[in-house]
């Protein structure tokens, strides 16, 4: 399961009303976990920078007088992304503005079954809040002492690990026994030399295959051709 924690760095509010991107900055998950490649970029929105922005992420016209289009970016972006599940916090803020670019770029826009909003998660998780991404960062006790302005690489780096913890923590690809069997397992205890029966759990779906028949065929093939100097064959019930 591919997805990318993402974030932007916009001139405003109003995507409709004259303000425009200005940073994209990505991080790639596979199955919950960050791979180390992402995606980032500047963007020169070809108008001032209001004070207000400025404030929130430092970055001012003349740094970005030199910058890119996001028409030159885009063919690029959606590759970056392609069919992966974009995890955004307040997902409606940043749709609102890559969709606007991609309009007016000429690109296919990004549908909202495409993402997953965090802050909806956050939500439903602690709905008496606060759900800020700094208020979660509290909450769950991650760094981000770094977070000094905005900016949108390191957002996407904070919130990868803010989306981990909300949908179950650093463990959660191993979370495949109910705190009821967990203690029950643990309360468990052999004498040494004693024999025990041990009854393995069953995962709630079976792994994906990784290997092709074919390959599958060509091992067989390989170990037979050992003949019975091969010491697993004693044991090969």
């Amino acid at each position: 399961m591919r997805e990318i924690s993402f974030d932007t760095e916009t001139t405003g509010l109003n995507p409709r009303g004259g303000d425009r991107l200005v940073e994209i900055g990505g991080v790639e998950l596979i199955n919950h976990v960050a791979t180390g490649k992402s995606y980032h970029v500047y963007i020169n929105p070809q108008r001032d920078m209001p004070e207000e922005a400025f404030r929130v992420h430092g970055l001012s016209a003349e740094f970005l007088s030199d910058k890119p289009l996001f028409e030159h970016v885009a063919d690029e972006f959606l590759e970056f992304v392609g069919d992966a599940t974009l995890v955004i916090h307040n997902a409606a803020f940043d749709m609102g503005f890559i969709n606007m670019e991609l309009e007016r770029a000429g690109r296919r826009t990004i549908p909202n079954s495409q993402v997953l909003d965090t802050l909806d998660l956050a939500r439903r998780k602690h709905p008496s809040g606060p759900n800020s991404l700094d208020a979660l960062c509290s909450r769950y006790g991650i760094d981000n002492s770094k977070r000094i302005k905005h900016g949108a690489l390191l957002d996407a780096e904070i919130l990868a690990e803010v989306y981990l913890e909300l949908i179950g923590g650093r463990q959660t690809a191993l979370g495949l026994i109910t705190d009821e069997e967990e203690s029950s397992s643990a309360s468990a205890s052999f004498e040494p030399g004693e024999l025990g029966t041990f009854n393995a759990r069953k995962r709630p779906s079976p792994l994906q295959r990784l290997l092709q028949e074919s390959e599958l065929e060509a091992h067989k093939a390989f170990i037979e051709g050992m003949g019975d100097s091969a010491i697993w064959s004693k044991y090969n019930g």
